[in-house]
């Protein structure tokens, strides 16, 4: 099978899955490049409410492919660090679903996303000290931001893998389930996320990854949008609310 970035819609929640079977789901440079265009489409997408990055079958993803570091062209860390600041700037809510091993590229990528699940089998790693590779700055510096200065300099001095249970201690996951619980848990708090107001998810998304010049900005969104007024009439009418941000360009509600 080619090695590809897979797509899909279901119910307002974009699922992308990274399928390179014969390689453990290593990225390849075409994967790299790939990888923003297509978050492009999704975040243009009004029917898209939330983002599952996740791997074909038991594996999340193994790295980068080691074979393209030799290929001519365009640096391979650098269309992983391209890919890596696409997906940590798309707009919606991003969850990484992570069952077998998270190595490296994999890590990075994990990393990018907003929130991640993982089975109990998983492993995570990042190996560039194996192969005397400079991990790139913004990349370190996420990592760091995650799980802290220390954990972080394990992982890159060491390159060793550590377990789920590690990995939910330190920050690196948000929860791990039991086998079987995994699919079942992300369907549920996928539809968590979409019954919650996108203008709160977008401000706060902002906000927690250190932009905070825009407070009159998304006051003005909240002013305008009337999601404030609805999440209460819908509290005092115990029933679900209708968000209507984000706003169309005329500055009317968008269906």
């Amino acid at each position: 099978m080619q090695p590809q970035l897979e797509q899909s819609l279901v119910e307002g929640v974009a699922t992308v899955v990274i399928s390179n079977p014969a390689k453990r789901n290593a990225m390849t440079s075409a994967m790299w490049r790939a990888l923003p265009p297509l978050l492009d489409t999704l975040a243009a997408d009004p029917g898209v409410g939330a983002l599952v990055l996740t791997g074909a079958g038991d594996t999340f993803c193994a790295g980068a492919d080691i074979s393209t570091l030799r290929e001519p062209g365009e640096d391979p860390r650098a269309l992983a660090v391209r890919a890596e600041e696409a997906l940590a700037a798309f707009p919606l809510p991003t969850l990484a679903v992570v069952r077998g091993h998270c190595v490296g590229g994999g890590s990075q990528l994990a990393a990018a996303c907003d929130l991640r699940f993982a089975r109990e089998d998983a492993l995570f790693g990042i190996t560039p000290s194996k192969l005397g590779i400079v991990y790139p700055a913004s990349s370190t510096r996420r990592l760091a931001t995650l799980v802290g200065p220390a954990t972080a300099k394990y992982l890159l001095f060491s390159g060793e893998l550590i377990d789920s249970g590690r990995a939910l201690r330190t920050g690196l996951v948000d929860e791990v389930l039991a086998e079987g619980e995994l699919e079942r848990r992300v369907a549920e708090f996928t539809r968590v996320l979409l019954s919650r107001s996108r203008l709160t998810q977008a401000a706060a998304k902002e906000f927690a990854d250190g932009r905070t010049d825009r407070d009159a900005h998304w006051a003005g969104q909240e002013r305008a949008s009337g999601d404030t007024a609805e999440g209460i009439a819908a509290f005092l009418e115990r029933r679900a609310p209708r968000f209507t941000w984000p706003l169309s360009p005329e500055g009317s509600p968008s269906s």
